[in-house]
């Protein structure tokens, strides 16, 4: 075994082993129905990197996919909403406002997001959110295997290979054909906790002001 092998073991094993046993999350049925959200665009699939914007190290990876409807791939993620219901890393119901909504509760004082789209054909579109559905709950420090999991072997994403680091997924990413790239930038404290709690506030007004208008 090479020294880089032995010290890739010697960092990654101990998080995986740390993480087994990974707690499954499933919304009932009529939840998820009541989140479907058709974005009326395009099939697409894009892959969300957080990278730290002091040694450009990879943290996290997140895929949205744009089939028959949107959802957002998370696996092992923080990241929640009280009208996204989940099911096993998988959030349903992902609008404008809730891309929006996690792209922000990423990006930071010490983070950026790296945003890569690929416009897919329906059937490829499909394929990824059988895989994702079907997937399960990841461990902690498997968001980068997880999401290339899911993609490596689609038709179309050949090239990207099963690896546990975002970064490395990232770099492959942008090799593919026709791929759309922009960077989120934001100045916000490090804690993220309280853009969850913001967050969940504004779900709150909107569904006061609904009701109100009812």
């Amino acid at each position: 075994m090479s020294v880089l092998k032995r010290l890739w073991v010697a960092l990654v094993l101990p998080l995986a082993l740390a993480a087994c046993g990974a707690e499954p999350v499933w919304a009932p049925d009529e939840a998820v129905q009541r989140a479907r959200y058709v974005s009326g665009e395009p099939p697409s699939i894009t892959l969300y990197t957080v990278v730290r914007k002091r040694g450009g190290e990879g943290a996290h990876s997140g895929l949205m996919i744009d089939a028959s409807q949107r959802v957002l791939f998370d696996p092992a993620g923080t990241w929640h909403h009280p009208w996204v219901p989940e099911r096993n890393d998988l959030h349903y119901g992902i609008t404008e406002q809730m891309r929006k909504f996690y792209i922000d509760y990423h990006a930071r004082e010490t983070y950026d997001v790296v945003e890569q789209k690929v416009y897919v054909s329906p059937e490829v579109a499909e394929a990824a959110l059988r895989r994702a559905e079907s997937y399960g709950a990841a461990p902690k420090a498997f968001c980068g295997r997880s999401v290339s999991d899911v993609l490596s072997g689609l038709p179309g994403f050949e090239s990207i290979p099963r690896t546990f680091f975002p970064n490395t997924l990232r770099k492959a990413f942008s090799e593919l054909p026709g791929v759309q790239t922009r960077t989120y930038e934001d100045g916000d404290p490090d804690n993220n906790h309280g853009v969850l709690l913001v967050q969940k506030s504004q779900a709150a007004e909107l569904a006061a002001a609904g009701a109100g208008g009812s």
